[in-house]
């Protein structure tokens, strides 16, 4: 699926970020597992990720990056009429985070839910939310990605347990004058979906004994196969996104790709053509934070200086489904319409 603006300037005026205190190392890890730092720094790219608490769920995560990208697009949560939440780790299977996080910021009117598409879900929440201002369906947005995927994962698997970390970006969307989305592109396979997945606690495989003693609740992937799609996908969904929009590779001002692993970053950099001073790359603080990658990604991008109005701004975002998804947008600074 791919799509441009089609004159409707609707862009991001508010982010914000938050990730859990509790920072755990590689060195850490190799006391848990057959690991070092070493090895998952050459493999990964990471130093060291997030952790949320015994007692964090991911509403918990949410609410301080929500307000935070509420406070700087200057409205209240009582004026939010959608709210998105893009998780796989909601704090329940119901009711959904997003109603959850509506009642904690008083966006009591909303129309509020959760979505699920893995790594990609923050790419997919965004374009749902410009559709729904675009159609006139809603007024103002506040699009929430985030995980608590430690809460998931196998601590004696080395292939996933040292790849990901918590935390949680917001934005803020509005209509505005001018600049704003030009542009979205969206896809799955899922043929690809056992690459990368939970066997467990659906309607398919309901929990049970025998299913937690065979570990099935915790997140089970194809590394090599993911690597392959990820590395494929990063490049095809920019390079479509981009000839939608009739804009160019060297038109990018500032590239923020999904954080899996720096080596996947790198693999479509250099096949894209962006120079290295354009890239957002935090995995090495965060690891993989799933739907909070890329809004956490914008939040350092921002806090750096570069997210300055008029910058163009090219974002893509891929896992679990197999899931992929880019959007193109002219940043803008405020000048709601």
């Amino acid at each position: 699926m791919i799509g441009t603006a089609n004159g409707n300037a609707i862009s991001i005026t508010g982010l914000g970020a938050y990730v859990p205190e509790r920072v755990m190392t590689n060195d850490e890890l190799s006391t848990m597992m057959d690991t070092s730092d070493e090895w998952i720094r050459e493999r990964t790219g990471i130093r060291e990720r997030r952790i949320a608490g015994p007692g964090q769920a991911l509403s918990d995560l949410c609410l301080p990056a929500a307000r935070e990208a509420l406070e700087t697009a200057g409205v209240e949560g009582s004026q939010i009429d959608l709210i998105v939440v893009a998780t796989v780790t909601p704090d329940m299977a119901f009711p959904s985070t997003g109603a959850i996080l509506a009642d904690l910021l008083g966006a009591h009117e909303a129309a509020a839910y959760d979505l699920s598409a893995g790594c990609t879900g923050f790419m997919y929440a965004v374009a749902q939310a410009y559709g729904m201002l675009a159609g006139g369906l809603a007024q103002r947005a506040l699009v929430v990605g985030g995980d608590v995927l430690s809460k998931i994962l196998d601590w004696t698997d080395r292939g996933t347990a040292v790849l990901f970390g918590d935390g949680a970006g917001a934005v803020v969307l509005e209509r505005v004058g001018e600049g704003g989305f030009l542009g979205f592109e969206l896809g799955a396979d899922g043929s690809g979906g056992p690459q990368l997945y939970l066997p467990a606690g659906g309607s398919r495989t309901p929990a049970t004994a025998e299913s937690v003693a065979d570990r099935q609740h915790f997140v089970q992937m194809n590394g090599r196969e993911v690597f392959k799609f990820a590395t494929r996908v990063l490049v095809t969904s920019a390079e479509a996104v981009l000839a939608e929009c009739g804009r160019t590779i060297d038109e990018v001002d500032v590239y923020v790709p999904h954080q899996a692993n720096v080596r996947i970053i790198e693999y479509a950099r250099d096949k894209l053509g962006i120079p290295e001073d354009k890239v957002v790359i935090d995995v090495d603080r965060y690891g993989n934070t799933s739907s909070g990658s890329i809004p956490l990604a914008l939040a350092d991008a921002k806090a750096d200086g570069r997210l300055q109005a008029g910058k163009l701004v090219l974002m893509t975002g891929m896992g679990a489904g197999l899931t992929w998804g880019s959007g193109l947008i002219e940043w803008t600074d405020g000048g709601r319409a």
